[in-house]
């Protein structure tokens, strides 16, 4: 038997308190007036900077993904060809995400992120550029889907290990809440937007918007205090050692490993909306480029609604409403298939991806928290990369299996296989998951946690 001490919480004060700036020594002023207990993370000032420049990074990234998606299925007429986009975007995590949560633990956080936001700058404008001189090529849209995400399998895990250094231990939830209502804000915005330019003016102002809304994150994080650095026994021994650190915690907790294991077979199987979406909105439906983007608009408001539903509602994960919410997740896109396949209304369509959306976003919230909660401060960023890299590298196969069963059979039929195997999914572990998460809350804090070897 191993044994590991268990998690402790950080320390950090709360909003209301001052705390001391790593950068200046100064103390750094915290919010004067209580906000509600939902918004309660934003009374920390550098989480403020960050929420509010996201915003603009986010509804510009979902403006390109709309604009993307439509412009690879008009150039291709492929549902397979729009599932390498995934492949391409995602795929370098599965590389490049473990080593990168390596660095995460041994670097400060913000630079990584200054960094890995500049690169996006670069990549994402360049092909605004051949996209708006009309020169765009299909091998050329792969490319820049390959260095966004070669980027991403470094930006992904120092983004979400960030969020605790930005609030703390205690409003954690609170943040991932908020940064998950944020997301699915911009999911609803940024696409019904797109919906709108793509078909006045073309895909190119998409592109363009979204080069320019890398500019405000920049300016937000060179602006912020927090620095995000590492922990003082993080950077101890080679760099393969700590990785294989951050896998044995991973693999012998079974609190982080289960909603590692689910959230990685929900990305496979049932989050392939890049490549689902704009073929039912065209083959299933027939509701062209704007009913395209009224359909991630709806599941952008089910998740909208999801996460402030845990912000103002939750502040510590609960194994049995992740699970409950991922069988629902199962269950709703099974509804979908079946609504698409008959050629039901697009109203009805867009109540379920509202549901879907509803459901992914409440068991996405739970999960990466589960996972942050349980892990301790010096293994974050790698335990977080494992997350990541499960999740994000899972995608390109979601993708593709996704698009070649599509390319067989139907979308419908496609959505259908995936809400099937989610659902058996939850109910294989289940039992475990709730039992993990039962010893772990009947344990006190100063006792460790014993792991099986």
């Amino acid at each position: 038997m191993a044994r590991m001490a268990r998690p402790a919480a950080s320390g950090r004060s709360s909003p209301e308190s001052s705390r001391i700036s790593e950068s200046t020594g100064r103390p750094v002023a915290r919010a004067r007036k209580p906000l509600p207990s939902g918004l309660r993370s934003l009374g920390h000032r550098d989480y403020r900077l960050f929420f509010l420049t996201q915003f603009i990074s986010l509804t510009g990234t979902w403006m390109q993904t709309l604009a993307q998606s439509w412009l690879v299925l008009t150039l291709t007429n492929s549902p397979a060809a729009l599932g390498l986009v995934g492949v391409f975007q995602f795929g370098p995590t599965l590389i490049l995400g473990l080593p990168a949560g390596v660095l995460v633990d041994r670097f400060p956080k913000r630079y990584i992120l200054l960094a890995t936001q500049a690169s996006f700058a670069v990549i994402t404008g360049l092909l605004a550029f051949q996209v708006q001189t009309g020169l765009v090529q299909l091998w050329q849209i792969y490319a820049a889907a390959l260095g966004i995400g070669i980027a991403t399998a470094v930006d992904m895990p120092a983004r979400q290990a960030f969020v605790v250094d930005l609030v703390g231990s205690d409003d954690l939830m609170n943040g991932i809440a908020l940064n998950s209502a944020l997301f699915n804000t911009t999911r609803i915005v940024g696409p019904a937007l797109a919906g709108l330019v793509l078909s006045a003016f073309g895909a190119g102002v998409c592109f363009v918007a979204n080069s320019l809304s890398y500019i405000p994150v920049i300016i937000g994080l060179s602006r912020m205090e927090t620095n995000g650095y590492p922990q003082e026994n993080a950077g101890a021994g080679s760099p393969v050692e700590r990785l294989r650190e951050g896998l044995a915690y991973a693999r012998r907790t079974p609190a982080v490993l289960l909603p590692i294991i689910l959230a990685g077979l929900m990305a496979v199987f049932g989050m392939n909306f890049n490549v689902w979406v704009p073929l039912l909105a065209r083959d299933a439906l027939h509701i062209g480029a704007s009913g395209f983007g009224m359909m991630l608009s709806s599941l952008g408001v089910g998740s909208l609604l999801g996460a402030l539903t845990l912000a103002f509602t939750g502040r510590r994960p609960s194994a049995r409403v992740l699970l409950a919410t991922a069988l629902l997740f199962g269950m709703v896109l099974l509804m979908l298939a079946a609504a698409t396949g008959f050629q039901g209304p697009p109203l009805l369509a867009m109540i379920l991806m509202a549901a879907t959306g509803f459901t992914m976003s409440t068991t996405m919230t739970q999960a990466n928290t589960t996972v942050q909660t349980n892990t301790p401060d010096h293994l974050r960023g790698r335990v977080m990369s494992i997350y990541l890299t499960v999740f994000a590298g899972a995608t390109p196969f979601g993708d593709a299996l996704a698009g070649v069963i599509s390319d067989l059979w139907s979308a419908p039929v496609a959505v259908a296989i995936g809400g099937a195997t989610v659902a058996l999914v939850v109910l294989l572990i289940g039992g475990r998951m709730i039992r993990a998460q039962r010893r772990l809350a009947a344990m006190p804090d100063e006792e460790p946690v014993v792991i099986d070897v």
